[in-house]
């Protein structure tokens, strides 16, 4: 008997019933993270129905999983123009546009998704993420709890929830939001890694095992990763150091599997980024423009959070966090001229540079609503030093550095979604020596306006080290700054807990000894002797 012909409003429509299985199955691999599974439908798909809207959202799908953004996002508005009014198309649409980074266009469609159909609960999911991605956070509250008034099973929204709970040092709030997630749903890896992630959290026996069947189970990709990281954090507070390491090796491979990290192109990009800033790189007219920022950048887990915990102490500085601004003006440039950053910059002029300037410090004006300076954290902007200095001649640059093995054991251990630099040794080697000459380039070049804050000596002589920050960022002292972790702020990257407590040694490297030779030769640091321990 034949099936009967599906409606024209259903998004099925015109396809085959086999087409109509391959969909449902390339959706579930989608799902489930199996970007590969998924592809192979969405190829078959696309040669039998190349101009279809549901194979095209599919499609779209894959390429964003492979880190694709410009053929997803191409893909997805040529299917928006034949469904305009489809709201799930404008949610794929403006959680493609978050994942690749532009935040703006992301809420725009999400909002118009949340418009067309306001109970779509992803939708308002979604837009909830992409608003905490652009330090949006009262936008993100509310909806983030729409999401869960419209699906209060939905684990991944109320582990959001948490997140913010514990940005606010509500620790113990947070952690009965992450268990309660876990009540419904042992599988649900980031409420696993939210509460490893919270530095006073033991797990108990009983969670190492249910972790391990998590693992063992044919839960999604994302949740296997998340647990697989919370799993070598239980493993470390055992001091089953190898086993941590095991683990952590696990979910990397696991994240790799979906995207791989190009440290050769990458390492070409900061090549063509230096080579593009000379000390005679034309700046901005207006001399002063941007004394209102302080830029913190560094790699992961070097001590940026904690340098702007300090700032943000202060009573003239407002605390912004990871800021997308910087890099999304780049981009627009990018766009307008048709070439890629850094190609375009020896075709600027002053005016060109003052422009940009302007349109960043029009994009952070609210964050001087209340204090007239801001920090802008993101620690990706040591790329972009040249660009700050061309922009906003006014601006302080602080470069946060950590012993190069404490911070990328850091980066490895930490679940870094979209770092996938982080996922092997010499990845990770590779990248910090793109950083670290990066960082030395631009201290040569602007010493009186860029600053490199050592994490290790501001440990060891913190009065003497936050005297010397605020003098560099054109800021009188006040005491204050030294009992930072008083402050209360919001908080919302992995230090949070740590920058509400006192200055200490956090060096972890020792603990694992020789075992992380392997990520000391990566970085060209000798091996691993009893002596070095002590």
């Amino acid at each position: 008997m034949t099936p009967p012909a599906l409606p024209p409003s259903s998004r099925l429509h015109g396809l085959s019933q086999d087409a109509i299985g391959q969909v449902i199955a390339a959706a579930q691999a989608l799902d489930g993270g199996a970007v590969y599974e998924a592809a192979r439908h969405s190829d078959a798909l696309l040669v039998a129905y190349p101009a279809h809207p549901e194979v095209m959202r599919l499609a779209a799908g894959v390429y964003n999983l492979r880190g694709q953004y410009d053929r997803a996002i191409a893909a997805l508005r040529r299917a928006i123009a034949l469904r305009p009014n489809d709201a799930l198309y404008y949610n794929t649409l403006g959680s493609t546009l978050s994942s690749a980074g532009d935040y703006d266009a992301a809420i725009g469609a999400l909002r118009h998704a949340c418009e067309l159909d306001p109970e779509l609960a992803i939708a308002w999911f979604n837009l909830g993420l992409a608003s905490m991605r652009s330090m949006r956070v009262d936008d993100a509250a509310a909806a983030l709890r729409r999401a869960v008034e419209l699906s209060p099973d939905q684990p991944t929204a109320r582990v959001m929830l948490g997140d913010m709970l514990r940005a606010q040092g509500r620790n113990d709030e947070a952690v009965a939001e992450y268990r309660a997630v876990l009540a419904g749903h042992a599988d649900a890896g980031m409420a696993w890694w939210a509460l490893a992630d919270i530095r006073t959290v033991a797990f108990a026996d009983a969670d190492v095992r249910a972790m391990q069947r998590v693992l063992e189970s044919r839960a999604g990709i994302d949740d296997r990763i998340a647990t697989g990281f919370a799993l070598a954090r239980a493993f470390e507070q055992r001091e089953r150091f190898a086993a941590s390491l095991d683990a952590l090796a696990a979910a990397n491979a696991l994240a790799r599997e979906r995207q791989t990290w190009n440290a050769t192109a990458h390492s070409v990009l900061v090549d063509g980024v230096l080579g593009a800033f000379t000390p005679t790189t034309t700046a901005a007219a207006s001399a002063p423009q941007g004394d209102e920022v302080i830029f913190v950048a560094s790699m992961p887990r070097s001590g940026s959070t904690l340098v702007e915990q300090i700032l943000a102490t202060h009573s003239q500085v407002e605390g912004a966090g990871e800021l997308p601004d910087l890099p999304m003006v780049l981009t627009e440039e990018s766009r307008r001229r048709g070439v890629a950053f850094p190609q375009w910059v020896a075709a600027m002029d002053r005016e060109d540079w003052a422009r940009l300037g302007r349109r960043y410090l029009e994009r952070t004006a609210h964050w001087r609503e209340r204090r007239p300076r801001f920090t802008d954290k993101l620690p990706y902007n040591w790329l972009y030093a040249g660009a700050i200095r061309a922009m906003l001649p006014g601006a302080r640059i602080v470069i946060a550095r950590r012993d190069p093995l404490e911070t990328c054991l850091a980066c490895y251990r930490q679940r870094l979604a979209g770092n996938e630099y982080t996922r092997t040794f010499v990845d990770l080697g590779a990248f910090w020596r793109d950083f670290d000459r990066a960082a030395r380039r631009w201290h040569a070049l602007y010493p009186e306006h860029v600053r490199e804050n050592r994490h290790e000596v501001l440990v060891e002589h913190p009065e003497r080290e936050i005297r010397a920050l605020l003098a560099f960022c054109g800021l009188p002292f006040e005491a204050a700054c030294l009992d930072f972790h008083a402050t209360d702020r919001a908080v919302h990257t992995p230090s949070a807990s740590q920058v509400r407590e006192p200055l200490r040694d956090s060096a972890r490297a020792p603990r694992y000894g020789a075992l992380l030779d392997p990520l000391r030769a990566a970085l060209g640091l000798p091996a691993f002797t009893m002596s070095a321990r002590s």
